[in-house]
């Protein structure tokens, strides 16, 4: 087990009164899982994962990451666990500009002060076919090769576990299918897990573990 969420509460107070995201959410992830987390647009699926990842709090419930419960551990400790324990890919990829792409996978190992493994990186940007782009910078690269990028740079510190947010919400139907097969093969290879949240039923479809996210409620589903 990587990770065991229980009893998730998610709320946010307004002008209005407290809106609550969801309640009594749980989930658990093992080593190789691939999960797609699929709702529409508002539903909490960008929260849901900010939460799991450690990169938000959330109100009541537990988190046990590498038998570790986050609730007792403070700021710099669980820092420690994200920054060694998982990778984030993200819609707008979040490339520095200035960076070629090599220097960009490697952004991890630079701001966590690891020792820096430029030919591991190389190997990653080989393995998703841009070893001929590996001195282009952001603005000199298609969508479809920021996005695998930005995967190299979720893969270098070797994490347990990957979250991605609307991966393909900038593809084309074309790159959209292709990130969908590297996804499928990282896993795979790798034994790389993933959680995946999107609104597109082409790589909702993938997961080994199908969930609906919507009006607080996280549900298994067989088909999307």
């Amino acid at each position: 087990m990587i990770l065991s969420a229980k009893n998730l509460t998610k709320s946010f107070s307004s002008s209005e009164g407290k809106f609550y995201v969801f309640k009594n959410l749980s989930i658990k992830i093992d080593k190789s899982d691939l999960i797609t987390i699929m709702g529409p647009s508002g539903s909490g699926k960008s929260t849901l994962l900010n939460i799991l990842g450690t990169l938000d709090t959330f109100d009541d419930g537990s988190i046990v990451f590498d038998q570790k419960n986050i609730s007792d551990l403070n700021k710099d400790q669980i820092s420690k666990i994200r920054n060694k324990n998982i990778g984030f890919v993200f819609q707008y990829h979040h490339l520095i500009p200035e960076f070629n792409a090599i220097e960009n996978v490697l952004i991890p190992q630079q701001i966590f002060g690891k020792k820096i493994n430029e030919p591991y990186a190389k190997e990653l940007l080989d393995y998703l076919g841009l070893s001929h782009r590996i001195k282009h910078y952001p603005a000199q690269l298609s969508g479809g090769e920021k996005s695998r990028v930005a995967i190299a740079r979720s893969l270098i510190n070797k994490p347990a576990l990957i979250f991605a947010d609307e991966p393909t919400g900038n593809l084309d139907l074309e790159n959209a299918k292709k990130l969908v097969d590297l996804l499928k093969k990282i896993n795979k290879d790798f034994e790389q897990s993933f959680v995946i949240a999107t609104h597109d039923p082409q790589i909702a479809s993938i997961g080994k573990i199908k969930y609906f996210l919507n009006k607080g409620t996280l549900s298994t589903v067989d088909h999307v």
